[in-house]
């Protein structure tokens, strides 16, 4: 099976949000550099993901991006 570069990516977004504390919200910027991926190509992903109800957000300060339920509840 093949998965297309910005499934890996997606994949890659979804174990690092998996990764942080639960409920803390992570800036796009930090998986960005920690990923070693675009920010912009990360926005695309990441908004795909909000849509599809897989991560949820927050704005401001202490803003960023989590997963919408606990990463032990999700598989590929």
């Amino acid at each position: 099976m093949k998965i297309s570069t910005k499934g890996r990516y997606a994949l890659r977004l979804m174990l690092d949000l998996a990764l942080q504390p639960q409920g803390e919200y992570i800036s796009l910027k930090d998986i960005s550099v920690r990923q070693d991926i675009s920010g912009k190509y990360m926005e695309q992903i990441i908004s795909q993901l909000s849509k599809a109800g897989y991560v949820r957000s927050a704005r401001g300060a202490n803003g960023g991006y989590m997963l919408s339920y606990p990463a032990k509840d999700y598989t590929v």
